[in-house]
């Protein structure tokens, strides 16, 4: 039966969307969206303006003034023990089923992962249908009815008997809009469509079992953002029954230099709903690249040799999130362990001994889990916690406290060179191939080809950003590299994209299916790398498919600043909708 609501609310085409947008699900829906859209935006104008002031007047984000959030005894609600669980977390698109359903079984040690992070935000595709199974995905999980059969490769997919791993559901974050549902004409704020649907069905259910319902927030920047969320879920219990005694309890994602300044807080603002600090690694360097982006003094060496644990001020960082949640009784979570598992033992020895290093280093600053990409390596990236809690380490009184890890933003160490930028264009290349062809995360080697050890890793939206900025601020500065004699410019890039591009199609199937998704996608790299090198720092995620296919038949984007530099422009949907009238 029609309501007001209903009538209000509209949605394209979309395999089992009509399913879930209801009648109630659309009167929840525009709850949400009366109270909570127009605040939204108002976020995002004051994250423009904190950015802007970065760019255009050299003034950084600092740290908030004292305040209740950030003196006192104050402590976050007790932690569910299972969030206190320390080992690791399986990270993955929830809207591609059989990635979902081996996330939630026991790897080939026979062990399952202590969380499950199924994803519909850095990993996931963005489109309508991704979000629309992954709402279904995620219920059928909690109920246990998740399958999947591959006809093609004649296999099928069951969760294997035995207790699963707790959910931590991320949604896409606050800066995106969903073209694709509407209220009164207007694109729902992806943020709230996401977590309406996962609290709506998956989160009923999983209240129904007795389940905690436990969300990452994504993409965070400042306090007031924190409230926002709080606020959802406080309208979420007040309009659904089933959620009002239910346990739901949100670990923010440290992703965004503002956010580094307000860690404190953000868990101030959730209130009841606090539960972590997540140190994210290359959200947070892409965030710190947008910010210093006109700085010509802050060029960064090859992205793959700014390792956290040999990067001090990248360290204190992360060690003063562990000492907020020390301090406060929150859980740290660590990073992403991207390597895939090869056909080469070489490979896969190499990529645990790094993965090992990599977590005894995060537990040994008072991390308790931290994430990985593939069941593979999951043993490997969760004994190193289980086993230093295990046991009986405990953090010093020292290390928890925040005033000891001052942030000071600074210049890694290490060289720039020609090839660290040849690969930056080749993960670009293969990365947004795989967002055209409907995939957030996608394996990519980016020295295939090359020798020596190295595997493939698990790239995704956030090292897509990364790559972009890095390409931007180099064709920006006209970096050099001293060794190669060669400084950065838009037809060097163009001709290492276009280099890329060709050895990508010899080691590919002849197809001229395959070769137009490739050239197509090395259209839209340009085109991202052109908005960053005029300080549009506009994410992929907020381009619809439609705007996609018009770069794609448009000429190459020209990766040139010799014209002004504009200041900054928006980030989010709002800027999209902005630029509709004259194309993407």
């Amino acid at each position: 039966m029609k309501t007001a609501a209903t009538t209000r609310v509209k949605f394209a085409r979309a395999e089992d969307a009509a399913r879930l947008f209801t009648p109630a699900f659309c009167e929840y829906l525009v709850l949400l969206h009366d109270t909570l859209g127009a605040r939204a935006l108002e976020l995002r104008v004051q994250r423009a303006e904190i950015l802007r002031a970065a760019l255009n007047q050299q003034v950084m984000p600092g740290h908030p003034p004292v305040s209740a959030a950030n003196i006192g005894d104050w402590r976050v609600p007790a932690v569910p023990d299972e969030l206190r669980k320390p080992g690791i977390e399986i990270s993955g698109p929830c809207s591609i089923t059989p990635m979902f359903i081996n996330a939630l079984n026991p790897g080939p040690e026979g062990e399952r992962a202590e969380g499950d992070l199924d994803d519909d935000e850095d990993s996931g595709g963005h489109r309508l249908i991704d979000t629309v199974r992954a709402a279904h995905n995620r219920l059928a999980a909690v109920n246990r009815e998740l399958t999947f059969e591959d006809r093609e490769r004649g296999k099928s997919y069951r969760i294997a008997p035995g207790e699963l791993p707790f959910f931590m559901h991320r949604e896409r974050g606050l800066h995106l809009d969903e073209p694709d549902v509407t209220i009164d004409g207007t694109p729902v704020n992806a943020a709230i469509l996401g977590t309406a649907l996962t609290l709506f069905y998956a989160g009923r259910a999983q209240a129904d079992r007795g389940q905690g319902i436990y969300f990452y927030l994504p993409k965070l920047e400042l306090a007031p953002e924190a409230r926002w969320y709080r606020d959802l879920f406080d309208l979420s219990r007040g309009r659904l029954s089933s959620l009002q005694n239910a346990t739901i309890r949100a670990v923010v994602l440290v992703e965004s230099l503002p956010c580094v300044y307000q860690m404190e807080e953000m868990l101030w603002e959730l209130g009841p709903y606090a539960a972590g600090l997540n140190a994210a690694r290359w959200d947070l360097k892409a965030s710190i690249f947008e910010f210093v982006m006109a700085d010509p003094k802050q060029v960064w060496p090859d992205r793959f040799g700014v390792d956290i644990k040999t990067t001090p001020f990248l360290a204190n960082i992360f060690r003063r999130l562990v000492a907020i949640c020390l301090k406060r009784g929150a859980v740290p979570i660590g990073g992403m362990a991207t390597a895939l598992p090869s056909n080469d033992p070489e490979v896969n020895r190499t990529a645990g001994e790094a993965i090992q290093k990599d977590k005894e280093w995060e537990a040994a600053q008072g991390f308790i889990r931290a994430w990985v990409a593939h069941i593979f390596h999951m043993k490997t990236a969760a004994d190193p916690f289980k086993k230093l809690i295990g046991s009986g380490w405990t953090p010093t009184p020292e290390m928890a406290k925040p005033e000891n890890y001052p942030v000071k933003i600074g210049v890694p160490a290490g060289p720039v060179t020609v090839e660290g930028t040849r690969r930056n264009a080749r993960m670009l290349v293969e990365y947004v191939e795989g967002w055209l062809n409907g995939r957030g995360a996608k394996g990519i080697d980016s020295l295939e080809g090359k020798p020596g050890v190295h595997p493939a890793l698990m790239e995704d939206l956030a090292t897509g950003r990364m790559s972009v900025a890095q390409i931007a601020q180099r064709i920006r500065h006209h970096a050099t590299d001293p060794q190669a004699g060669v400084a950065h410019d838009g037809a060097l890039v163009k001709r290492l994209l276009q280099e890329e591009l060709a050895d990508i199609l010899s080691r590919r199937p002849k197809s001229a299916e395959v070769e137009t998704r490739y050239r197509n996608a090395m259209k839209v790299a340009m085109r991202w790398v052109k908005n960053y090198t005029e300080l549009d720092f506009r994410s992929l995620g907020a381009y619809t498919r439609a705007e996609l296919d018009a770069i794609a038949r448009a000429p190459d984007a020209l990766l040139s600043v010799s014209g002004p530099r504009r200041p900054l422009r928006g980030r989010g949907s709002t800027a999209r909708r902005r630029r509709r009238s004259s194309g993407p």
